[in-house]
């Protein structure tokens, strides 16, 4: 198969994942759009990775995912902490600080 079909798919994710961060206002759906733009990433690098036969690639892409687990998991603790307490999850009321 030609690089150009995974490079395409990785670019159409990586455009459903912007457009949706950059329209939201969910804080949850806003992650879920970054984690989606960090997956189309690690598609592209994959891709790169066979296209030139070693596996740097696809090692920097096992490092993206964890470091995308983690953001995960700290963005969701925060956000049930914020639900919790009764607030809103909405980005815009989110921006303010609050002491």
């Amino acid at each position: 198969m030609n690089i150009g079909w995974y490079l395409a798919v990785s670019t159409i994710i990586f455009a459903i994942g912007a457009a949706g961060v950059l329209t939201k206002r969910n804080a949850l759906v806003i992650l879920l759009c970054l984690e989606l733009m960090l997956n189309a990433a690690n598609l592209a690098l994959v891709a790169f990775s066979r296209m030139w036969g070693n596996g740097d690639g696809q090692i920097f892409a096992i490092i993206v995912m964890v470091v995308a687990a983690c953001e995960v998991t700290v963005g969701l603790g925060l956000i049930v902490a914020i639900h919790r307490r009764g607030l809103a999850v909405d980005a815009d009321e989110l921006s303010e600080l609050h002491g």
